[in-house]
This record gives C-alpha cells, structure tokens and sequence, in this order.
C-alpha cells in the first residue's frame, strides 16, 4: 500500500504546501503546533478543500484538482479517529462497532463474524461490548473508536492527535493496541503527533512539517536523531531494534543482542527471541575515547564517530556501533577536549537505566526507553 499526498491552501496568513509519499506501515506527521499536521489530515478525509493537490490511495486517486477529480468524503473509504472518540452515547459498544459494519455496507463491503470477533479481540474490547461510551475510561472510548474505524473497511486510517487527551496511564493502556494494529491489519495509518515518544513507539516512516512544509522525511531513526527537527531539541536521541536474549531472574534484569553489541536493562515482560525498538536519548549517552573502567553504566559499546552536528553550544555526535547508530549531545568544549571527528574510534556509554514502565513496549517492534 502507497499514499502520495501534495497539498497547497492558503487561508489568510497559513499557508501549506506539503508534498510526500509513503509505504505500508505507520507515517507520523509530526511537527510543533501550528505547523499544519490537522490541516493535512483533514484535506486527506476531504473535509476541507486545497486550492490544488493530488492524493492517492495505492492507486486509487481520491483528489486530483488538475484533472477535476474530488471523490466525495463519504466515498473516499478513509477511517478517521480524532482526539475525541466521538461514539454514538446512545448507543453500546457492540452497536457502536455495528455503525462501521454499516458504513462498509453502504460500499458494497461486507464484514463477516469473524472480522468482527477478530477486531474485537485485537483491541480487547470484548467484555465492554454491552456497555455505553458514558461508562468507559478514555483509553477505552478510543479503543472503540480505532475498532468502529477499522470495521467500516477503510483503504486508509487517519489518527489525529488520539491521545492527547488522555493520562500518561491511558496513554500506556492503548499504545501496545496501535502498535499491533499497526502490524496485523495491514491497512495505511496516517498519525498525527507531538509527542517524540510515541513518534518512536510508534512510526515507520516520519513526515516532519515546518510553517506549513516538510522539513524532512524519513524513517523514524534517522528523523529522531536530529535535535533541529525536534520541538524540544533535548528528546532527540537514536531508536535501536533489538532481540531478548535472556532474563535474568536474580538481578530483575533483562539482556538484549544487536548488532551494536548486548545490552542490559531493567526487567522486560517479553519473551525470548521477541523484538523490541528502544529508544535512547542523547542526552544519556557517554563519550570515552579510552575502554572505561569503573564505572556503574553496564552498556558500553565500542564504534566510530560517523556524523557531528553542531546545535547552539552543543555538539550532536553520531557513533556507527557495528552498524547501529547511537546519538550524543556534549558540549563543543568536550567534543574539542576528546578531539572528536568523523572516523574516530570511541566508546559510546548509555548510562541511565531508569524509565517508565508505562512507557514500555514490547514485541510488535514497540521501542522501550532507557
């Protein structure tokens, strides 16, 4: 599956002009307030009109104001899910659901049982089926509403902003949900976000707008390491895939393998053999020229500098472990004291271990920060 979007509106002093493509998979749009993430999204749905622009689906062309073409937005087979869930409040949960199985009726698409009983069991809504929207939590309304999208047979998922108006707890509720819908339904999901980590958690591709332009498109690893890209240039750091090694019961910790070399954290509740993505901020990552000794941090990997980066009065530093990529922010004065360069061997050391287990993910591909 494809989506390829170009998009220009001027509305008094905004102006957009946006143009970007990608594959299957999760595509974040991420940027700070302001610079047109929702405007895009609602230009897709076709609740609002660009002065011209052309977006396909996987071929189906949905827009196209050179050639005259404007597929109504009830014909155009996009599921929406916004910061609110928007249920029906007089209406069940299971009747809720039913709402989609209609809407993919009336395009001819019928949904079977079992892709009823299958989405269900994804978004583990089961036993809320005969409750109201007024008796469930936040995470819950939203789960219902991602379930009543998906059921109306969608060519394409928008998710605006779906969780800012939840707790960090319900936040952690529903994230591991998009994560295996991300993976198991196969359906496009264009997401909107601030957030740098749910951008991490959660992206296979990241768009990120500027004042209404794509400043930069990639994956969610290269995007992220960059602090001038990043509202807040202090998130910025490095996202590493890696595998479950080993638990160790003993010491509540947990080994991981990859190709940077094995890495020790806290306690995770994967299996052996599992994925996972962790995301490692630059600002918890050491620079040592010389193998360090006596130190408390466990996580040393040896590398070369590939890339530096100057931010204000900080240096971004990109160490190539073996092939993964580690991000460091120090001081021009250190990067000048250890002499640092491109093509310099060095020692990259992650020396926190503290995180929140809400933030946790696993399997999936879900990343972890440590």
């Amino acid at each position: 599956m494809t989506i390829d979007v170009e998009l220009s509106l001027r509305r008094g002093t905004f102006a957009l002009d946006v143009a970007f493509g990608a594959g299957a998979g999760l595509t974040a749009l991420f940027g700070r307030s302001g610079s047109g993430k929702s405007a895009v999204i609602h230009l897709i749905a076709g609740l609002a009109q660009p002065d011209k622009g052309r977006i396909a689906v996987d071929g189906t062309v949905l827009l196209d104001t050179a050639r005259h073409v404007r597929v109504p937005v009830h014909l155009r087979r996009i599921g929406c899910v916004f910061q609110e869930a928007r249920l029906l409040p007089h209406l069940s949960v299971r009747h809720n659901l039913g709402f989609g199985r209609w809407f993919a009726r009336r395009h001819g698409i019928e949904t079977s049982a079992a892709e009823v009983d299958n989405v269900v069991e994804m978004l583990g809504i089961g036993p809320l089926l005969e409750r109201h929207p007024a008796g469930l939590s936040g995470g819950e309304r939203q789960r219902v509403a991602i379930g009543r999208a998906l059921l109306s047979k969608p060519r394409l998922l928008l998710m605006d902003e779906p969780l800012s108006a939840l707790d960090e707890s319900r936040k952690g509720e529903i994230l591991p949900y998009i994560e295996r819908m991300r993976d198991e339904v196969g359906v496009p999901i264009v997401y909107v976000s601030h957030s740098v980590a749910e951008v991490s958690r959660l992206a296979s591709t990241v768009v990120v707008l500027e004042a209404g332009r794509v400043a930069a498109t990639g994956s969610a690893d290269a995007v992220l390491r960059r602090p001038d890209l990043i509202p807040d240039a202090a998130e910025a750091g490095a996202i590493l895939t890696m595998t479950v090694a080993a638990h160790d019961d003993a010491t509540g910790l947990t080994r991981l393998s990859g190709p940077a070399g094995p890495l020790t954290v806290p306690r995770l509740g994967a299996a052996p053999g599992r994925a996972v993505r962790l995301r490692v901020p630059a600002r918890d990552v050491l620079i040592a020229t010389e193998p360090p000794h006596g130190l408390s941090a466990r996580n040393v990997f040896p590398g070369k500098v590939s890339t530096m980066r100057e931010t204000g009065a900080s240096v971004m530093v990109e160490i190539d472990c073996n092939g993964a990529i580690l991000a460091a922010r120090v001081t021009r004065a250190s990067a000048q004291d250890l002499a640092l360069a491109p093509g310099r061997a060095v020692f990259a050391i992650v020396k926190s271990v503290a995180f929140d287990p809400q933030g946790v993910g696993v399997g999936h591909g879900a990343p972890v920060e440590i």
